[in-house]
């Protein structure tokens, strides 16, 4: 499978660069000044969205360490470590401590949510099966729904078989992964590999291969395989929302070029660097995106991917418990039977 294989050479290439860089952080004292400057060389050397996002990373460094003070607390330390980080405006990047995580959110909290669990609820009813990680249900006009809320939720071959066998009958499936945070590409590939005939490339991936901002390898191509047993051949329409980020992001980026898809909702959240960790002389630990993964036309999509029909939910429509995107969803299936 690619998405095991480029794992395995993706981590045995960081690992071999995280070795080094490892070392280069003993250098660092463990005190406040030198755990700042270790966070910052770290992300100076690893961190793989400086160009594209335009960042001045050496500018950020003489902004924030002007404000270390070696006789400064841990908490306060860690206040403007976590805010440096947050220049980077990446949902990915996170320093883990034993009192606090530092997280970036705008990502989703910047935008309308365009999500209603309890007019969902209204969707699945209260008999909805349960497969895996996914909620599923047939609704009343024979089409098939299921909500997957996080890719971290294991999915098996078994389960997705099993809810495919029962939608047979249906003229076409949901797929609502809005406000999915992400969790493992394995699960990303059991589900959309059934809505593909062929092995399809749906982008590619790079990794650093030395600490200078752009010292990328070459693009290595990304492909989907296709499932060899069950699979769908009627229509199927994705939802999508700011909350849809990681992993999720890659869902959709992927389910782009299944033949009979279509992404329905808001852009997505974005976070396309697969994420890595490293750690600071005082034991604090540090998340950052480390190797990009870009579309098939090798443009990020860190940012996010545009929907294919774009659809907000409406107020009106909440208050009477109807889900704007859905019911759009639902449109799309009938015209095309």
């Amino acid at each position: 499978m690619f998405f095991k294989k480029i794992k395995h050479l993706l981590l045995a290439v960081i690992l071999l660069a995280f070795v080094s860089g490892c070392d280069d952080t003993l250098s660092f004292g463990n005190d406040p000044s030198g755990n700042f400057d270790a966070l910052w060389t770290i992300l100076d050397e690893n961190y793989c969205f400086f160009d594209y996002k335009d960042i001045d990373w050496d500018a950020i460094y003489k902004t924030y360490r002007a404000r270390v003070k070696n006789d400064m607390g841990n908490e306060a330390l860690f206040k403007l470590m976590a805010e440096m980080l947050s220049e980077l405006k990446d949902g990915h990047v996170n320093l883990i401590a034993s009192h606090d995580m530092s997280r970036y959110w705008n990502w989703s909290e910047d935008y309308p949510p365009n999500f209603d669990a309890s007019v969902l609820k209204k969707y699945l009813g209260t008999d909805y099966q349960i497969a895996g990680g996914i909620n599923y249900t047939i609704l009343e006009d024979n089409i098939g729904y299921m909500y997957y809320g996080s890719f971290s939720r294991d999915v098996g071959n078994g389960n997705m078989s099993e809810i495919l066998r029962q939608m047979a009958i249906c003229r076409g499936i949901i797929i609502d992964v809005r406000n999915n945070g992400g969790g493992s590409l394995t699960n990303v590939e059991r589900i959309a590999s059934r809505f593909f005939n062929e092995k399809t490339l749906v982008g590619y991936i790079s990794h650093k291969i030395g600490k200078g901002h752009a010292d990328f390898s070459d693009f290595y191509p990304k492909y989907i395989g296709s499932y060899d047993k069950t699979r769908y051949q009627k229509p199927v329409v994705v939802l999508t929302n700011r909350g849809c980020y990681s992993a999720t992001n890659d869902f959709v980026n992927v389910m782009k070029h299944a033949p009979n898809a279509t992404i329905v909702g808001d852009k997505t959240g974005g976070g396309s660097g697969l994420p890595f960790s490293s750690e600071l002389p005082n034991g604090w630990s540090v998340r950052f995106s480390a190797s990009p993964i870009y579309n098939v036309d090798k443009e990020h999509i860190e940012f996010g991917i545009e929907p294919d029909i774009r659809v907000f939910m409406s107020e009106s429509d909440t208050s009477k418990g109807r889900d704007t995107i859905i019911e759009r969803a639902r449109q799309v299936i009938k015209a095309r039977n």
